[in-house]
């Protein structure tokens, strides 16, 4: 999966956030550690999002994943 990141150094913190998943946003003391949270934060956004979901699918539906 291919996705944006806005990345930003604020006050010697590096910060990032993924416009495409709202609220999913980190921080770390260095880029490389902030590319390590951000594939974090990234994985676990998208693993709430999919358990919210499966909640929501009726019997005659079923989520499937996708890589691209």
């Amino acid at each position: 999966m291919r996705i944006k990141v806005l990345i930003w150094q604020e006050h010697d913190i590096w910060c990032g956030s993924v416009p495409a998943l709202p609220g999913c946003h980190t921080w770390a003391q260095t880029e490389e550690e902030l590319m390590a949270m951000l594939e974090d934060a990234i994985s676990g956004w998208l693993e709430v999002a999919s358990q919210n979901h499966n909640s929501e699918i009726g019997l005659d539906r079923k989520l499937v994943e996708l890589s691209l």
